[in-house]
């Protein structure tokens, strides 16, 4: 929550604050590698990646349980035009795949890179998709099936600078300014 709030505070929009936009809670797992989880849950491990979808953390949420969460947020949100959603790489996710018509066994491996804007114009049967990449530094939490451990949460993101200055790079231009292209900014704090 705190992360989403920072980077919020720097635009000059109406902003709307929704506890169902937070991060997939983790519950005993909260803060772990996957390998340390791998370590201390092996069964659990096993068992996530057999069916990352429906796989629930000890005292934490499933994928299945994110996308019951996050139902209401889109439902709102296609009753609205040019809005902006910072929020968690899982419920972003959860978003990404819904507007893009992945299946539910695609959603958990759905890449979506931090600290990146994915711009999404519905069209007549799918959405056209743009990225802006964020110039900060970050640790990747993206884990293909099967594949080694990262960090699950890395909750020390400040950016002073960044926000405030609104430029970004694309990857093909280093710096691009940002235009305001949203009438309603979503946090996920309640």
């Amino acid at each position: 929550m705190k992360r989403t709030i920072q980077t919020a505070r720097h635009l000059d929009f109406p902003k709307k604050q929704w506890k169902a936009l937070d991060e997939l809670d983790t519950g005993v797992c909260d803060g772990m590698t996957y390998d340390e989880i791998a370590a201390k849950y092996p069964e659990d491990f096993a068992r996530r990646d057999e069916d990352k979808f429906n796989y629930r953390y000890r005292g934490g949420e499933s994928y299945r349980d994110l996308v019951l969460r996050l139902e209401p947020v889109i439902m709102d949100l296609e009753r609205h035009e040019n809005i902006l959603i910072i929020s968690h790489q899982a419920t972003i996710r959860c978003m990404y795949a819904y507007f893009m018509g992945l299946s539910h066994e695609e959603l958990p491996y759905a890449r979506i890179p931090l600290h990146t804007i994915i711009e999404l114009r519905p069209k007549a049967f799918s959405c056209e998709e743009k990225l802006y990449k964020v110039d900060v530094g970050a640790v990747d939490t993206f884990r293909p099936k099967g594949q080694g451990a990262r960090v699950l949460k890395n909750d020390t993101f400040v950016c002073e600078t960044v926000g405030a200055s609104g430029e970004v790079s694309d990857g093909s231009k280093p710096i691009l300014p940002i235009s305001p292209i949203a009438s309603k900014t979503l946090t996920n704090e309640a």
